[in-house]
C-alpha cells in the first residue's frame, strides 16, 4: 500500500504556471503507475495524465496535452505535474493516485491523495 499526499496547488491568473508535487510513503513506488486526476463541483473526477514505473510512458487526456507534463522521481518517491497556461477550466481539485498496472481509468486506481486545490482566474 501507498499513501500519496500532494502539494502546490494555489490560486492563479490565468496563462500562468503552477507545479504540483505528490509525496508518496509505503508499498513499492517504483512498482506503480502514478497519476493525476481532478474534480470540479458538479462534475465527475477525469483523468489528467500517468506515467508508469520507469518513466518511460506518459499519456494525458485531450484537454491538458501541450500545455501539462508529469514526471517522477522514483529515489524521492514523487511525482509531479508541471502545469503550464493554465486555463480556467483547469481549476478544480487534483488528486495523486497509484495503480499496480497501466491505465488512465479511476477505477483501476486504488490509492489517492487528499487532493490539492487549483483556482485559475481569468
Amino acid at each position: 500500500q501507498v499513501q500519496p499526499v500532494e502539494s502546490g496547488g494555489g490560486w492563479v491568473q490565468a496563462g500562468a504556471s503552477l507545479r504540483l508535487s505528490c509525496a508518496a510513503s509505503g508499498g513499492t513506488f517504483s512498482r506503480y503507475t502514478m497519476a493525476w486526476f481532478r474534480q470540479a463541483p458538479g462534475k465527475e473526477r477525469e483523468f489528467v495524465a500517468a506515467i508508469s514505473w520507469t518513466g518511460a510512458m506518459t499519456k494525458s487526456a485531450d484537454s491538458v496535452r501541450g500545455r501539462f507534463t508529469i514526471s517522477r522521481d522514483n529515489a524521492k518517491n514523487a511525482v509531479y505535474l508541471q502545469m503550464n497556461s493554465l486555463k480556467p477550466e483547469d481549476t478544480a481539485a487534483y488528486f495523486c493516485a497509484a495503480a499496480p498496472l497501466w491505465s488512465s481509468a479511476v477505477a483501476s486506481y486504488s490509492y489517492w491523495g487528499q487532493g490539492t486545490q487549483v483556482t485559475v482566474s481569468s
